[in-house]
């Protein structure tokens, strides 16, 4: 088949996915025990049970949870397709601007960690690969790093070098005397409130991808191909070359799903360091039952999973053989 179809087979997979998956979003948080209207009051309200059963009933016509969940469930999609994700219960806010302000703190922290964690993961285990002493000394370095919870690890930066050294601040993402502009004050605030955040996840994260990268590059290196090329009197630049170039396939994969999980935040380190990422709305969404940020936060996270997803299998079509032979043949 042709490239053509292929793009048409991958989009029509991709989009029967995506209503699947947001139909399971919106499904499962009403499926959760309680009601959030009454969570909603209880937590604000001192009243009379008579007020209290007026008050839930007004709010229940006013989000519309009174309704039968097939009316729920045509509504919700209309309004996705008008661009509306619902109004908070917790916060009291448009669920688009709730996330539209929290989404950038989440790219700023997690972009550089995932990207520079790769290239350097992917470069230690490249070399672990290859050299046997130095994958002797490494390797249970990198089995540290990839088993180290990341809320451990944040822990131990806030106590020694926040608390204990008092080098850097390690609450928000600046300085709450400040207000958000392009003054160097407010950027050096920024910045130095973004290195533990950023330090926790880099570290961590370096060794699940070094190992990955180690594991592959020395199948790889036993694989029928490499020992032809050597055979053939190859050089072993030549023959690691060849081996690196199938070794960071799987490693590309795993990039692109870090990349679509962005999204949701690192939960856990926004937590530790009080981070205003979409991870700590996620987390007190799901605590205060709010359907609205719920499905609307685990929607950002579907689709960029999806679209990450989607890329990555068009760009294999052109960076693996494999792929682009299985639609050029016929």
């Amino acid at each position: 088949m042709g490239f053509k179809k292929y793009l048409a087979q991958k989009t029509t997979v991709y989009l029967i996915t995506f209503v699947f998956a947001v139909t399971l979003n919106w499904l499962l948080p009403r499926l959760m025990p309680g009601n959030p209207i009454e969570a909603m009051i209880e937590s604000n309200l001192n009243l009379a049970p008579g007020e209290k059963e007026i008050l839930i009933k007004f709010y229940e016509d006013l989000y519309g949870l009174n309704e039968p969940l097939w009316r729920q469930f045509v509504n919700f999609w209309v309004r996705l397709f008008h661009g509306d994700l619902g109004y908070s219960l917790l916060y009291k806010a448009p669920v688009s601007d709730l996330i539209r302000n929290a989404l950038p703190y989440d790219i700023v922290l997690l972009l550089p960690a995932i990207a520079l964690s790769w290239l350097v993961g992917n470069w230690l285990g490249a070399m672990a690969g290859k050299n046997r002493r130095y994958d002797r000394y490494m390797m249970p370095l990198f089995y540290f790093l990839a088993s180290m919870p990341y809320f451990w690890f944040a822990m131990l930066l806030v106590y020694f070098i926040g608390v204990e050294l008092g080098w850097l601040p390690y609450q928000g993402a600046y300085d709450p005397s400040l207000v958000p502009s392009l003054s160097w004050e407010f950027i050096k605030s920024f910045i130095e409130h973004w290195i533990l955040p950023f330090l926790s996840l880099f570290v961590v994260m370096i060794g699940s991808w070094a190992i990955g990268m180690r594991n592959m590059i020395i199948y790889e290196l036993e694989a029928d191909y490499v020992r032809y090329l050597e055979a053939l009197g190859a050089s072993e630049k030549l023959m690691t070359k060849h081996a690196y170039r199938n070794a960071i396939l799987p490693q590309v994969t795993g990039l692109a799903l870090q990349l679509g999980l962005m999204v949701a935040g690192a939960i856990a380190t926004e937590i530790v360091f009080n981070y205003p990422g979409v991870g700590v709305l996620l987390m007190n969404a799901a605590l205060s039952q709010d359907y609205f940020l719920l499905q609307g936060a685990f929607l950002m996270v579907v689709i960029s999973v999806l679209a990450a997803n989607f890329i990555i299998d068009i760009v294999y079509a052109f960076i693996d053989p494999r792929v682009r032979s299985s639609y050029t043949e016929g």
